[in-house]
């Protein structure tokens, strides 16, 4: 939305200024096409900065049309040099570069860092999702889904406690996101309310084209009183020699071009956004709820003829809480609570990176996106399961394997009770796949 009305403004000044300025436009050309370069560039999120992409189009713009509107003179560059140092003092262009360097950085600054937000978050859930289960927790699942087929109990449903700790247990490092998620997402409702608020965006980057038409017709409405100032303050230049072409006249003179307001599209937008950013606040948090309730089918709390993990009956361990430090006495999957996830952790700070640069963004501090950390990965094995991973708690002695972070989670494992090779329990991978790229489809 932010990019159409860049390029529908862009749009309308080349429509409209070849009629409206003629020479004025077309040997300058470039000028205008550099700055809706820049401005697409800097929204993109290049280190540029946007006050003095700004000032250098406006000097560079006020040293071609001093030209062109005396072309009688020969002016040199050390002349023009002159001029820019007084046109602070003359405002050539009046009110209008001052007026929108102040209103065109907040718009841009708030844009981008609104659209970097969405990206982050987009990449975070993407990262995050290639993070490859554990060994423990696999055991786990093949537990929680597939030992009561083998007890000859396929049509009990796990008791909703037991798939709750089987999954905060395999997604504890994933919850520990929930806290600099949270803080994202309103930092992103915040600048959302900047948008379509105080900054006005919708205004300010689609009347860009009207506010350079303005400035324009302010330095030809006082052409010769700017010129004289000039000349009282640089000297009177030499007359040129190659004698003098005529200004087209005709076209000087105030311009109307019109406007066409989107405000209301722009509204529906940030007030859409806010309601899914909204949802998303606990998402980490919540997941293990929905994937037991909708995805495993897990029976309710209070069932009392459910999979326990043993048989069929209550489940009776409490639910552990959300986090890799609530995992320490999780009587389903063993977590070692001393090594975190080193993919999610720089997930995490990333997260906390883009919540501050939009915290400045907020109050119309420019931001630079430059800084990029780089992945971190490791690597892990799998053992078997052993024959009795249906029949015992699993060991509670302090794991020596390392963290698993591969790129792309593995989809096989070893056979159990000496069976060939079987595939993991890919339903639940898949479910866990399905609920990431849900996460994912949100943010586009």
């Amino acid at each position: 939305y932010f990019q159409d009305l860049l390029n529908k403004s862009e749009k309308a000044l080349y429509d409209a200024f070849p009629s409206m300025y003629g020479e004025l436009y077309t040997q300058n050309m470039k000028v205008f096409k550099d700055l809706y370069s820049e401005l697409r560039r800097y929204y993109r999120g290049s280190n540029i900065n946007l006050e003095e992409a700004l000032n250098e189009f406006w000097t560079r713009l006020l040293e071609r049309l001093f030209k062109l509107m005396n072309p009688q003179y020969h002016i040199t560059d050390e002349y023009l040099d002159c001029m820019v140092k007084h046109a602070e003092q003359h405002k050539p262009f009046g009110e209008v570069p001052r007026d929108l360097k102040v209103k065109a950085t907040r718009a841009f600054i708030a844009a981008r860092s609104y659209a970097q937000g969405f990206l982050v978050g987009s990449d975070v859930v993407k990262k995050v999702s290639q993070v490859s289960l554990s060994h423990e927790c696999t055991r786990a699942i093949m537990k929680l889904m597939y030992c009561p087929h083998c007890r000859g109990m396929s049509s009990v449903k796990p008791c909703n406690n037991y798939c709750l700790n089987v999954v905060k247990g395999c997604l504890a490092n994933q919850a520990d996101l929930n806290t600099e998620w949270k803080y994202l997402m309103d930092s992103l409702v915040v600048v959302a309310d900047r948008i379509d608020g105080p900054y006005n965006v919708d205004t300010v980057i689609g009347t860009i084209h009207m506010r350079i038409a303005e400035a324009i017709s302010n330095l030809q409405e006082n052409k010769d009183s700017i010129t004289a100032k000039v000349f009282q303050g640089c000297g009177n230049p030499k007359i040129s020699t190659k004698g003098s072409s005529t200004e087209d006249k005709k076209r000087r003179g105030k311009v109307a071009l019109e406007a066409k307001s989107s405000a209301q599209a722009l509204e529906m937008l940030v007030l859409d956004a806010k309601g899914n950013l909204t949802a998303l606040k606990t998402y980490w948090i919540t997941l293990p709820g929905i994937l037991c309730s909708k995805k495993v089918m897990a029976s309710s709390a209070a069932d009392d003829k459910c999979w326990n993990g043993m048989t069929k009956g209550s489940y009776l361990p409490e639910v552990m809480g959300d986090g890799l430090a609530n995992q320490i006495n999780n009587p389903e999957v063993e977590v070692d609570i001393t090594k975190p996830d080193m993919t999610i952790r720089q997930q995490i700070m990333q997260l906390k990176i883009m919540t501050n640069r939009l915290g400045n963004a907020n109050i119309g501090n420019d931001v630079d996106f430059q800084d990029a950390s780089d992945d971190m990965s490791g690597s892990g094995s799998g053992d078997s399961c052993p024959d009795d991973v249906c029949g015992k708690r699993l060991s509670k002695s302090p794991s020596t394997r390392q963290p698993e972070t591969h790129a792309i989670p593995k989809q096989s494992g070893h056979g159990i009770n000496g069976a060939s090779s079987r595939s993991l329990p890919s339903t639940f991978l898949l479910l866990l796949s399905v609920a990431f790229i849900a996460a994912q489809h949100l943010w586009r």
